[in-house]
């Protein structure tokens, strides 16, 4: 894989100091017994593996490679592990070229990370690994898990199992398509590059944006916390941002899709998860926290489920698995961001 080596922005973060704030800022796990704690870690263990059959049945995608392990963590541990992919991803050194200023950004990023922890389930990190051999990592949170299933009031192995079907379809995606790392990179090399606009310029896009909000001109999609992000960015960066964004949508809308299309043979209560983890999602959240959220992209990740998620059901119905595969193949066949909403454009160009 090769790596963005010309980032520049994540080379202005202590991130060995980010990860160690946000381990101090972290908020507590919910109360558990060793037994629990145990219990929830084997069982996430033995689902991860369990997953991967049935993952890929479903998709039809096969990796070269056998799976690993996933790692099982809580949430301070998962805090490091996304610093340092975090560091990967943005260019980062060990050292900070500037201590101050590197310390004042890893408190900002532990803080942002600290946040994040609570509500994390699983993550597949492709930039997971040691030295020049990143091989990516499966994680699982239990206490959120725990957390989780006890609010919903689910069978644990039930919603175990569905959580594992998901990250697991994530490392299948990027395991059984290695190019998917290098397209990633491309465009994060490009969002995080040190820029030369002129102040004018930027000023100008700012200004552009509050007419535009201001004229009701601005669709759903890039408003709020994106719309500002875009009006800051040069036309190169957007372009970045829009296919970080497409291929961001269409792996979650995918995941989801296996995550309930492995039936109840392999999860007896999927659909009672999906409907009670639905509702979940769609709750109103206090203004302090909506605020958070929006300010972190939170909402709009839960975007990417729902619009991607309709784009890979409209595709599978209509062509099947197999013909769908083909959004695999390379960037050229990856959807557009217009082909997401309209999926019937994406199977009259590629298809």
């Amino acid at each position: 894989m090769s790596g963005p080596s010309d980032l520049a922005v994540g080379r202005a973060v202590d991130w060995k100091f980010a990860g160690a704030v946000g381990a101090q800022l972290v908020r507590p796990a919910p109360p558990a017994s060793d037994y629990t704690r145990r219990q929830a870690i084997d069982d996430l263990a033995e689902a991860a593996l369990a997953s991967e059959a049935p993952v890929r049945e479903v998709t039809g995608l096969t990796p070269d490679a056998p799976a690993s392990p996933a790692r099982i963590v809580d949430r301070k541990q998962w805090i490091r592990a996304a610093s340092d992919s975090m560091r990967v991803m943005t260019g980062g050194t060990e050292d900070p070229g500037n201590v101050v200023m590197g310390r004042i950004t890893g408190a900002q990023t532990g803080a942002v990370l600290a946040f994040i922890s609570s509500g994390i389930l699983g993550q597949y990190d492709p930039f997971a690994g040691s030295g020049a051999q990143r091989d990516g990592e499966l994680l699982l949170v239990y206490p959120n898990v725990i957390a989780v299933e006890r609010q919903l009031r689910l069978h644990p192995k039930d919603f175990r199992l569905w959580v594992c079907l998901h990250e697991v379809t994530h490392r299948v995606q990027f395991t059984a398509n290695p190019w998917l790392v290098d397209h990633m990179s491309s465009a994060l090399a490009v969002l995080t590059a040190e820029r030369g606009d002129d102040i004018s310029q930027v000023t100008g896009r700012l200004a552009e944006f509050v007419r535009q909000r201001r004229s009701g001109n601005v669709d759903a999609h890039n408003a709020g916390i994106l719309g500002l992000l875009r009006a800051v960015q040069s036309e190169p960066q957007q372009e970045a941002l829009d296919r970080l964004l497409v291929l961001g949508t269409l792996l979650e809308g995918h995941a989801d899709y296996v995550m309930d299309a492995v039936g109840p043979s392999v999860v007896p209560s999927v659909h009672q998860i999906r409907r009670r983890f639905d509702e979940r999602r769609g709750r109103k959240q206090p203004p302090l926290q909506r605020l958070v959220r929006a300010l972190l992209g939170v909402d709009a990740k839960l975007s990417q489920y729902t619009r991607g998620r309709a784009f890979v059901d409209r595709i599978v119905d209509r062509v099947g698995m197999a013909r769908f595969n083909t959004v695999w193949t390379g960037p050229e066949t990856l959807p557009k961001p217009a082909e997401i909403e309209d999926p019937q454009r994406w199977i009259d160009r590629v298809l």
